[in-house]
């Protein structure tokens, strides 16, 4: 399966896919910092307003890669069961995680948003977008979290998956438009010949040139 250039590739590729399926959307939700580049093209494809969902992960004690659980900016965590009870864990056991997640959650909202209110969602077509979906536990949080926003309709949108993917996801989101499930996916990473890190330069630049348009 061809690989992905980068996550403008990506994003191009995934609105057309979107344009060729008549999906509408007027407020698109990229999950910084990867998911962002992928959202503002979609976003501008679609005709949508730009904004952000910002998501920190909960990582496992010692092993801070490994998501067991994410939150969102209503701050309330949102575990991943079949991790949890694979590694043994309870939600308790990651108080002193979660914690610090919300001072550097706090941080980034300040830092992407500064004095520019939260676009609304209440009544409108939401559709929020990664680059990529591997346990969906980001993703999970970032639709419960904006569910509560009483959109009119919600969808999630990734340019690749994991097989299970659109299972994930099919109680948290209206609709999910998964471009690529490869058999063999590993990480989201590697269906990118360029996955280097999304600096929170770049998301503050691709919000500020949607908010000029």
């Amino acid at each position: 399966m061809e690989l992905f250039e980068d996550r403008v590739d990506a994003g191009n590729q995934l609105a057309g896919e979107l344009l060729a399926r008549h999906v509408s959307a007027d407020l698109v939700l990229g999950l910084p910092r990867g998911g962002v580049p992928v959202a503002a093209r979609v976003a501008a494809a679609l005709g949508a307003d730009l904004d952000i969902a910002v998501i920190r992960k909960i990582g496992a004690p010692g092993r801070p890669e490994l998501g067991v659980g994410a939150m969102a900016e209503d701050e309330h965590p949102c575990f991943d069961q079949s991790n949890l009870s694979w590694l043994g864990l309870r939600p308790s056991d990651l108080a002193e995680t979660a914690a610090a997640e919300v001072v550097e959650l706090r941080r980034r909202v300040a830092l992407y948003r500064g004095s520019r209110p939260r676009l609304p969602l209440d009544g409108r077509r939401v559709l929020v977008v990664d680059d990529g979906l591997a346990t969906g536990v980001t993703a999970r949080a970032a639709l419960r979290w904006a569910r509560r926003k009483e959109p009119a309709w919600l969808g999630f949108a990734a340019p690749v998956s994991a097989p299970d993917g659109a299972t994930l996801l099919a109680s948290y989101a209206d609709r999910v438009f998964l471009l690529r499930r490869p058999p063999s996916f590993a990480a989201v990473g590697a269906w990118y010949r360029d996955f280097s890190a999304t600096t929170d330069a770049e998301v503050i630049d691709l919000l500020r040139v949607a908010v000029r348009h």
